[in-house]
């Protein structure tokens, strides 16, 4: 059966450069926290499939210089690669950023104060003169500039949100947001390096140097919790699911929309302290996640909570509270009303974090796997202990990489993720309209639903698809014979993927280590030469060169037609 990737096969070979589109981001939660970008693939030098196939080296068996050579699937799917980041590329370029205003941003920091303007700085000690609730020296001095200038133009402005609950944890926030009672328009009047963007609610970014960005929120309020006049039409009856959150309201309305209280706490720079509007403190100190509110209804408004209970509690070492969790099971049927591209994100966020082993555990554990990542909950359910020793192997080798520093495209998450599936499920052997290999079908199926549904860049969809093939060679699985394989643009990504299979399996390391090493593994035994099922693999001939001057031009000429058609073949 062929993939609904396949975007060209191997007679359409063009020699088109490889774009490099960022993945697209989700739309912003009612819990205002903006999404990551997905990892961007590094630049790649240009792969020549035509070259791959004939590039000097003789297939003939007694061939010394014997190295992998480019499988049929892997040249199809390079194709289908460039395909399809040529064609991300040309719909970002036609859609544009719309959420954004289309004036220029300005990059310029923040000048100096003039010198009638006082210096902006958080003080260290509270009124009463006690030592500040957070060391001024622990934020970020941008978003306190930010702050402060806030409050000398009269407005409310605090650090909100992760940062104020990473610090009192002792962690180091990875940024810092600003929530204050000013309108966008009034951000944009106060900062002159200052962008609006947002399509549901309008966000203030202020830029400083290095490209840093410090996002500034105006206080919102939970459409749920205003008179039933000024609610959002839609919001009636049993149906809790917010669809409209755009809503400007006070500081402790702010508070109480967002989801969770360790969340709902903001910092007062200019005098030092938590403000606390929903008893985050306590559950800090008790290291609990709880909803603000009654959990069944909250889980209600925004199932995708669940998600970000679970990286939260596997983040942070946190136990989620009783009732929360019992809403969270409750509320598992809800999540295919959600956005899939939300629901995709919130995902990749879990597995970028370090943290996928007991996120994962922790979505089996809800039954939430099975909408999220259905081929995962399958595997899961058919190989019972086993299957869980091995997957988890994986994701734990994952989760060591992404702990080390290593920075990792999603295309290579999520094929660590997925290898375990395709080892376990035959490939399918040979397409209908291609006549080649392709990874399992539930992989197959998966990815083409993500790129439908959940606004996947085709290009991650297939980089992972590819990374899957590759690992069949790696393995010894398939023997090949030219050292194309090795100069694959996709080369150390997929022997990235393979060093987390033999640290999770504990098999091929020496393959592994040969492969390092820049040598050749000798074949598995058994080990396929890309043969069809029904019958040996065609052997391709040497070109040869055409003689001239030589008193058999014909036999010569015939030659060179015979070994053509052989390497076409």
């Amino acid at each position: 059966m062929s993939s609904p990737l396949d975007l060209t096969g191997p007679e359409e070979r063009t020699e088109r450069t490889e774009a490099q589109v960022p993945a697209d981001s989700a739309e912003h939660l009612s819990e205002h926290e903006t999404p990551s970008r997905a990892a961007q693939a590094p630049s790649e030098p240009p792969f020549d499939a035509d070259a791959a196939e004939d590039d000097g080296f003789d297939d003939d068996d007694d061939t010394e210089d014997a190295g992998p050579e480019v499988s049929d699937e892997i040249l199809a799917a390079t194709e289908a690669l460039k395909a399809a980041e040529a064609e991300d590329a040309q719909a970002a370029a036609e859609a544009g950023d719309e959420a954004e205003e289309p004036e220029a941003v300005i990059l310029e920091p923040e000048p100096e104060p003039a010198a009638n303007e006082p210096e902006l700085q958080a003080p260290t000690t509270t009124r009463t003169g006690e030592p500040a609730e957070i060391d001024p020296d622990e934020m970020d001095p941008d978003a306190l500039k930010v702050v402060l200038r806030l409050h000398q133009h009269g407005h409310q402005a605090y650090l909100v949100g992760g940062c104020v609950r990473d610090l009192l944890l002792g962690k180091k926030p990875k940024d810092f947001d600003v929530a204050t009672s000013a309108h966008p328009g009034e951000v944009r009047a106060i900062f002159r390096n200052c962008r609006l963007i947002g399509r549901r609610f309008r966000l203030a970014h202020v830029y400083f140097k290095g490209g840093k960005i410090v996002e500034v929120s105006t206080f919102r309020a939970n459409p749920t919790e205003l008179e039933p006049a000024a609610a959002e039409e839609g919001q009636s009856g049993e149906d809790l699911l917010i669809t409209h959150d755009n809503v400007f309201g006070t500081a402790q309305q702010d508070a109480r929309r967002r989801d969770f209280t360790i969340n709902g706490l903001f910092y007062d720079a200019s005098e030092g302290r938590v403000i606390d509007y929903v008893r985050g403190r306590r559950d800090l100190d008790e290291r609990f996640i709880r909803t603000i509110g009654d959990p069944e209804i909250r889980m209600r408004e925004d199932p995708v909570r669940i998600l970000r209970a679970v990286r939260f509690a596997a983040k942070l070492d946190l136990d989620i509270e009783s009732r929360t969790y019992a809403a969270m099971e409750g509320a598992v049927e809800d999540l295919p009303r959600c956005a899939p591209a939300r629901l995709l994100e919130e995902t990749f966020r879990l597995i970028r974090g370090g943290v996928s082993a007991p996120a994962l555990k922790l979505l089996a554990a809800l039954d939430a796997l099975k909408i999220l990542l259905p081929p995962v909950d399958a595997y899961l359910r058919e190989n019972g202990k086993e299957g869980e020793k091995t997957f988890y192997a994986f994701a734990q080798a994952l989760d060591k990489r992404v702990a080390a520093g290593e920075v990792l495209d999603d295309a290579i998450l999520l094929a660590a993720l997925l290898v375990p599936i395709s080892r376990a499920q035959p490939p399918v052997e040979e397409s209908q309209d291609e006549g080649r290999a392709s990874v399992s079908r539930v992989i197959e199926d998966l990815l083409a639903g993500f790129v439908e549904s959940a606004r996947l860049p085709r290009r991650i969809a297939e980089r992972c698809r590819m990374l899957l093939l590759m690992q069949r060679t790696l393995s010894g699985e398939r023997r090949r014979k030219t050292g194309a394989f090795r100069r694959h643009p996709l080369f150390n990504e997929a022997l990235a993927v393979y060093a987390m299979t033999v640290e999770a399996t504990g098999e091929g390391r020496e393959a592994l280590e040969a492969w390092q090493a820049g040598e050749v593994p000798p074949p598995r035994a058994g080990a396929s030469n890309g043969a069809d099922a029904d019958g040996p693999r065609r052997k391709r001939r040497r070109r040869r060169r055409r003689r001239s001057g030589s008193g058999s031009g014909e036999g010569g000429g015939a030659g060179a037609s015979s070994g053509s058609d052989a390497g076409e073949g």
